[in-house]
């Protein structure tokens, strides 16, 4: 069998497979950041479609924190029950799932939000300027992400992923375009960790030695950012704190054009993963199975991650066994016809 579509084992969490579900906003949450159906009906179509691991979107962890409207959010104990209604839909169609847990920083788009930063330095020329977190402000902040931690674990999530990508506020702390501090939070490559340091400590302390994820921006695409090479040393302190897969995206930190094309991401996956002996998951433009099994099979990452194809197609993970020319098991009320014809076929 390949390895795109074996099963796969981590701190004694199997997976029925290597293909993960992309976080990605879906905006369809009520005004309170609460599970609706759109959630139960998206989700489930994935999980029915053989989705190894689906990470939801990202769950805020303050309502201040959310990218966008209708996110979901993870900042109240009363957001348990609905994410707890979601998680045991997706395990009872064998996935396990992921929550994402992030912080928008100056990106928050919500209205009369104070959008706040590592600086007050804002996303675009014509952006709104973000306040500067003072030193108590950024305590309240890592101890949020430590109780959706703890949401996390009595909703019942399998994984955790740490969101310090994409130009959301952790990913602000790690890049020198983003963070100009020279407090304990800023200068050095050390200090502009420290936050992220602090987040991993505080998330541990509720999650456990549970399977831990980080999903980062590898490079900035600017003159001055970070680039793969700079996560070679946010990466080994990521390993030596637990973590244990690094999610390899990039951008955010700038508006700029970047030149996407199939696997344009998994060079840094690959980087991580020989040069830290960590795990890695790969993203971006990955499309086909064939693809999938190629990265897989040339030891440049653990699992798959997939987002707007599986948008597309909510079976993918069928599409990627035919590409592979590969069986795999399906729900059986989708084999009916299938059943019906090779009866015939075989008395015929």
């Amino acid at each position: 069998m390949s390895l795109l579509l074996s099963p796969f084992e981590l701190k004694g969490l199997q997976l029925r497979n290597r293909v993960v579900m992309s976080p990605m906003c879906m905006h369809s949450a009520d005004e309170d950041g609460f599970v609706t159906d759109w959630h139960r009906v998206h989700y489930g179509a994935r999980a029915q479609g053989q989705v190894g691991l689906i990470f939801p979107e990202t769950l805020a962890v303050h309502s201040d924190a959310r990218i966008g409207q209708g996110d979901l959010g993870i900042w109240s104990d009363e957001h348990v029950a609905g994410l707890k209604n979601l998680v045991d839909l997706l395990h009872g169609f064998g996935a396990k799932v992921g929550a994402q847990v992030g912080h928008a920083g100056r990106n928050a788009d919500l209205p009369g939000v104070v959008r706040v930063a590592p600086s007050a330095i804002p996303f675009t020329e014509n952006s709104p300027v973000p306040h500067a977190l003072e030193i108590e402000e950024i305590a309240r902040i890592v101890e949020a992400f430590g109780q959706g931690a703890r949401r996390a674990v009595e909703a019942g999530f399998d994984v955790l992923e740490i969101h310090t990508a994409h130009g959301y506020l952790l990913n602000e702390f790690l890049s020198p375009l983003a963070n100009t501090r020279t407090d304990e939070y800023g200068g050095d490559s050390a200090r502009r960790y420290r936050i992220v340091r602090e987040v991993i400590e505080e998330v541990k302390k509720y999650w456990g030695d549970r399977p831990l994820f980080v999903r980062i921006s590898s490079t900035d695409y600017t003159e001055g950012g970070n680039t793969p090479e700079s996560f070679l040393e946010y990466g080994q302190w990521m390993r030596d704190q637990g973590v244990d897969l690094i999610d390899c995206s990039s951008g955010g930190i700038k508006m700029v054009s970047v030149q996407t094309f199939p696997n344009y991401q998994v060079p840094a996956a690959e980087l991580l993963r020989k040069k830290l002996g960590i795990a890695t998951g790969a993203v971006g433009l990955i499309q086909t199975g064939r693809q999938a099994e190629e990265i897989l099979q040339n030891h440049r990452a653990d699992l798959i991650f997939v987002g707007r194809q599986m948008l597309r197609d909510p079976y993918w993970v069928r599409s990627a066994a035919d590409d592979l020319k590969e069986h795999i098991d399906i729900p059986k009320p989708y084999t009916r016809y299938g059943a019906v014809w090779l009866d015939t076929k075989a008395t015929a």
